[in-house]
């Protein structure tokens, strides 16, 4: 161990094993040793405490002992030269435990000796190993010739039988009167389930009276334990002498209605009878008595028991954050330090980590910033479903982004300063509870996920020479309204300064020719030549639409007897030319020298626009002081309709508007 310091115990027993004692820090970590075990082989683990000095302290320790998370005792030493014992039977869960020292609340923690002993296999067996340890409360040998222990090598199995004869506060205490002490020289059969030693069955007591009865302090009780009586006949009976008797204290009907007669049940005398108590609930103060049954000439005898708490194995911290730990532990050149030893949070968490109280308990931070982490970042690591904090910064880690798609409850993350490359997963931005992520002055390189710059997340990336914005639809759809608005300000300026050029032209002409019919078209069933489309801006020469003569407009419209429709210009009428094609007709309300101006505005400019968003205009015509233009029909409705129709139809949504006006726009400021 290289933890703590070696002390020597100035009051000793003689004993070798507790002449030294190891004390350690008082501090919040937690100091463990290792012992390596076969899988499901049962073991008696033992720890001894003997202080042997106050050594100028101001109170004697007092401090908590685990077997791996589960809490097993509170040592706390009440005389300088008493050896604590505190012992376990368990079915080792795994191929190694760990017992640990920690949480002390006076005194320095320390520890004497800590011992590991397999069992036989057949011995402790219980059907609740799997969930609970059997905590040793006591182990009582009686009719011991001397105060003295017996352990090895009078029990194989090492384990410490107290004397009777001890005298020690709160322990066995004898109310019985006419209790005798009985012993053999003869051998006693124990080859039983739990094989107690023989030396412990040569010697016994009895009552003479009539009863046995005994009063005993269990340590952390009242609980459910597991009771041992260790019976053997090791006197001679005469023909006419028997022995039988009854449990009277505590009562159970399950055992006290039983009769035990000793010879009877061993199938003879020194020959070992060993009745279990599975399962029953004593107090603090164990009170117990045998009494004899009326036929019975003798009194009852024991030889030995022997008393377990059933301890609940309590969860180590799940096994899946276990692995990431040591993977990340394994990056790191330097040693572990004495908070890394035992279970990653029970009984103290590790210094770099913080763990849920849940059972099992899991991670939910990891701090390593500046260990000198070296290698890439484990894979495993998108297993803590329970991480919040990622610190690790400041190392030389390198390979790419570790996969944390898994992490929803992650908050924080810091990466920076490292040598990590590659591109940056596009779920970043969606890890649900993501706050802040640190990846400056690293060798990342690609699009930085769009969701990353929406200001949800605090999100530091630079000194990545490689890595750059990615433009998010948000930010393409604002630049396609912004060119869009632009264009259609400037398509207006265009048709403004087309109006204002035609009405200064239309003036210039006016005034040149002295012609008093002024904005009126010459009356005629032939095509205008005043003051006109044709004859006042000399349009023919520069692409104006195909004329039509009214009869053949008054044919297609059946006399203009179809109304689909009006607009700021006139009303407009279906009809249908010669050669089958379907046209709309518009015809001008009146003559006024507006609606004159935007008669020839329209001819002039939809002459030369031709564009896949524009209805074509077909042709035009001028008589008998009307003005006609004739459109391509549009089966589906008007531009109004699609604007401002009813719900249930589908209308034009703004994209399409915008993107309809942009084109539009264009093909204007070409011609």
């Amino acid at each position: 161990m290289k933890y703590g310091k070696s002390s020597e115990a100035q009051i000793s027993n003689g004993n070798m094993q507790y002449q030294r004692r190891r004390d350690f820090p008082i501090d919040s970590n937690k100091y463990c040793y290792t012992l390596g075990t076969k899988e499901r082989r049962r073991y008696l683990v033992r720890a001894t405490f003997q202080y042997g000095s106050l050594e100028n302290e101001d109170a004697y320790p007092k401090f908590d002992l685990y077997l791996d998370t589960t809490r097993w005792s509170t040592v706390v030493v009440l005389e300088a030269a008493r050896v604590y014992v505190k012992e376990m039977i368990i079915r080792a869960p795994s191929s190694s435990i760990d017992v640990c020292i920690c949480c002390a609340t006076t005194g320095s923690p320390f520890i004497s000796s800590l011992e590991l002993r397999p069992l036989n296999l057949s011995m402790y067996a219980t059907d609740f190993e799997d969930d609970f340890f059997l905590e040793v409360a006591a182990r009582v040998n009686f009719g011991a010739l001397s105060k003295d222990v017996i352990r090895y090598p009078d029990d194989p199995y090492d384990r410490i039988w107290d004397s009777d004869l001890a005298k020690r506060q709160n322990y066995l205490v004898g109310v019985a009167p006419g209790t005798a002490r009985i012993n053999t020289s003869k051998h006693v059969d124990t080859r039983t389930r739990e094989y107690p030693p023989v030396k412990v069955m040569q010697t016994a007591v009895v009552g003479t009276e009539g009863m046995l009865s005994y009063r005993l302090n269990l340590e952390d009780f009242p609980a459910n334990a597991r009771a041992f009586a260790y019976f053997a006949e090791i006197q001679d009976l005469g023909g006419n002498e028997t022995r039988k008797f009854k449990l009277q204290q505590p009562y159970s009907p399950d055992y006290s209605n039983a009769v035990v007669n000793i010879a009877e049940n061993a199938n003879g005398s020194y020959t070992l009878y060993e009745p279990s108590y599975m399962n029953v609930s004593l107090d603090f103060i164990l009170s117990f008595s045998f009494v004899k049954t009326r036929d019975s000439t003798l009194g009852p005898l024991i030889n030995a028991i022997e008393i377990s708490k059933y301890l609940k194995i309590e969860q180590k911290t799940d096994s899946k954050d276990v692995t990431v730990l040591n993977a990340l532990r394994s990056l790191s050149a330097e040693s572990a330090s004495a908070n890394e030893q035992g279970d990653p949070c029970v009984p103290a968490h590790w210094e770099w980590v913080n763990c849920t109280s849940t059972t099992p308990p899991r991670i939910t931070k990891i701090a390593l910033s500046g260990k000198n982490l070296k290698g890439e970042i484990p894979p495993e690591i998108n297993s803590l479903e329970q991480l919040t904090e990622l610190w690790l910064d400041g190392n030389f880690l390198t390979g790419s982004f570790p996969a944390i798609s898994n992490l929803l409850n992650l908050k924080i993350v810091h990466l920076e300063n490292n040598k990590l490359n590659g591109p940056l997963p596009k779920y970043l931005g969606s890890l649900p509870e993501l706050q802040e992520l640190y990846i400056q002055n690293n060798f990342f390189s690609g699009k930085v996920p769009s969701e990353l710059l929406t200001g949800k997340v605090i999100f530091n990336y630079e000194h990545n020479p490689g890595l750059h914005k990615e433009a998010g639809k948000k930010m393409r759809l604002r630049l396609i309204v912004g060119i869009s608005i632009g264009t259609i300000a400037g398509l207006l300026v265009v048709v403004i300064g087309s109006l204002l050029f035609l009405r200064n032209l239309k003036r210039k002409t006016s005034h040149q020719k002295n012609e008093v019919q002024g904005n009126s078209l010459r009356a005629s069933t032939k095509p205008s030549t005043a003051y006109s489309v044709a004859r006042g801006w000399h349009m023919m020469n520069e692409g104006v639409s195909y004329y039509i003569p009214l009869p053949e407009l008054e044919e297609a419209t059946k006399n203009f007897s179809k109304k689909i429709g009006r607009g700021s210009f006139g009303t407009v009428y279906y009809g249908q030319m010669k050669d089958g094609k379907e046209v709309a007709v518009k015809i001008m309300a009146d003559s006024s020298t507006h609606l004159t101006q935007q008669f020839v505005t329209e001819v002039a400019l939809l002459s030369r626009i031709h564009h896949r968003n524009l209805v074509p205009l077909l042709g035009y015509c001028e008589e008998e002081n009307q003005r006609i233009l004739v459109y391509e029909y549009m089966h589906n409705g008007t531009l109004r309709d699609h604007i401002h129709g009813p719900a249930s139809q589908k209308r034009l949504d703004w994209l399409a508007r915008l993107q309809i006006a942009e084109d539009a726009a264009k093909d204007v400021c070409r011609t």
